[in-house]
């Protein structure tokens, strides 16, 4: 009995320090999606800098992960639960990356103070935040059909990217002289995409961890 209370002790404490991942992670790419609108270079740095943070709780989290497993041998949901936080915990860090690269984007397409072409990217940034935010509501609730939503507004990011690419190709082949800064400018469109790939990850293996049921690669 005793060991019993210990392990889910050990649990609701891991879930709650997960949470806290999880809302660092979407604190750093909501931070990302503005710096994208306005260039702030000052958050675009902090973005960079603190990237440490989310680096030093995924791993603290994968190693209670793994101690928890070694100690308790859990079966079944319990189970299912440790290697979705596992999984979840890296798609988590990888957003962060994301985020990062987003950062160092804008500065790099700062430095061309000459290049007046824009794209309004708060149609795919309110989407791909929306996405990351249904993920981590559905991960709290247990949710599976919440979490089956996260791919149908994937479909859409897909598309706003494809309407991104196509807008930033036109503008090349009539202004060649800014051709590193457009492609600079497409790529951010990629770096959301990719986030919303990683939400979509994330919300499979929150259906698999309520359904037992995995579904990587049927939603798409």
């Amino acid at each position: 009995m005793a060991k019993h209370y210990t392990f889910h002790r050990e649990i609701e404490q891991l879930k709650k320090r997960f949470l806290v991942l999880g809302a660092l992670v979407e604190d750093r790419v909501r931070k990302a999606c503005t710096i994208i609108e306005n260039r702030d270079l000052v958050l675009a740095t902090e973005i960079i800098n603190s990237d440490w943070e989310v680096d030093e709780m995924e791993i603290e989290i994968e190693e209670e992960c793994l101690k928890i497993l070694a100690l308790h041998q859990p079966v079944a949901r319990d189970l299912r639960l440790l290697i979705a936080i596992i999984k979840i915990n890296n798609e988590l860090e990888r957003i962060a990356d994301i985020a990062v690269n987003i950062a160092k984007r804008v500065q790099t397409i700062s430095k061309d103070a000459s290049l007046s072409f824009s794209i309004d990217y708060a149609p795919m940034s309110t989407r791909v935040l929306s996405m990351l935010k249904m993920s981590l509501d559905a991960l709290v609730s247990e949710n599976a059909a919440l979490a089956r939503q996260v791919f149908i507004d994937d479909d859409e990011v897909d598309e706003l990217r494809n309407q991104v690419y196509r807008k930033v190709v036109k503008q090349m082949n009539g202004d060649p002289g800014h051709a590193a800064g457009l492609l600079n400018l497409y790529l951010l469109s990629r770096h959301l995409e990719r986030i919303g790939d990683r939400a979509t990850n994330i919300a499979e293996e929150i259906i698999y961890l309520v359904e037992g049921e995995i579904v990587r690669g049927e939603m798409n």
